[in-house]
């Protein structure tokens, strides 16, 4: 099911929209306090420092796991392809047929992953799975059908090297789903607009009135924005290209 996170602009705009009525809000009280005669707590300065203190933290610990994230799905996208890339080598201990039957398969695989890796339509990403699914099944029955017919440590290798790559695809798969929590965008954005209400309770008279109350949401919603934007394998700008796999199918081919 698609998250809202999964498409970073919607996520800017709601952040900045959301972030300024808070800060209006605050500037809204204190004219209001200060229409009868009240002022602001002494130590209110030292709770605003403090919490965009701890909002800044927390929006520097979300931004840090979005990038190891996306770094995970790097790594494993170079790992898979490496496999691949081992496992079409390994083959070649199977008999001629079925070693080209297998490669053939192979061929196939691959093309299907990157076209995976490449496309943007979840319609088109289900039916690609579904091919990947049942070519996984085809590759593992080849090497499996030769590994039985001819049993040798050879054969067991290239039987090894094909769960590899099966299981290289699952890993991929889990590094895909795994995201930053929802509970943590959750706090930090509750975070963020309690600070966007002592903001704009800080400020006072025609300094309300201004564009300074739009500083603060604009910088947060363009940093969540980023955040989701490397956080999602698919929304955004900012994808990992399957690079290696690109590069070991015009060696293949």
């Amino acid at each position: 099911m698609p998250r809202l996170t999964d498409n970073p602009l919607l996520v800017f705009v709601l952040s900045l929209i959301g972030l300024w009525l808070c800060s209006q809000l605050g500037a809204t009280v204190r004219r209001r306090q200060e229409a009868h005669g009240g002022h602001a707590p002494e130590t209110f300065t030292i709770v605003l420092t403090a919490s965009l203190t701890l909002l800044g933290l927390i929006v520097g610990f979300t931004f840090s796991m979005a990038v190891s994230r996306y770094d995970q799905r790097k790594v494993y996208e170079a790992e898979e392809a490496n496999a691949i890339g081992t496992e079409y080598v390994r083959v070649g201990f199977l008999p001629a047929g079925d070693a080209a039957t297998t490669r053939m398969l192979l061929h196939s695989y691959l093309d299907e992953r990157i076209l995976l890796y490449r496309t943007r339509e979840e319609d088109q990403r289900v039916e690609i799975r579904q091919r990947i699914a049942q070519l996984q099944g085809q590759l593992w029955s080849a090497v499996q059908n030769a590994a039985l017919a001819q049993p040798s440590a050879l054969t067991a290798l290239a039987a090894a090297g094909m769960n590899d790559v099966i299981n290289s695809q699952g890993y991929t798969q889990a590094a895909w789903w795994n995201r930053i929590p929802t509970a943590a965008w959750l706090l930090m954005l509750l975070i963020a607009l309690l600070c966007s209400v002592m903001v704009g309770y800080a400020t006072s008279g025609a300094t309300a009135r201004s564009l300074v109350l739009l500083i603060l949401p604009l910088l947060l919603g363009i940093a969540f924005m980023l955040i989701a934007d490397i956080d999602s394998p698919r929304g955004g700008a900012i994808h990992v290209a399957a690079q290696n796999m690109a590069a070991l199918a015009e060696t293949m081919h």
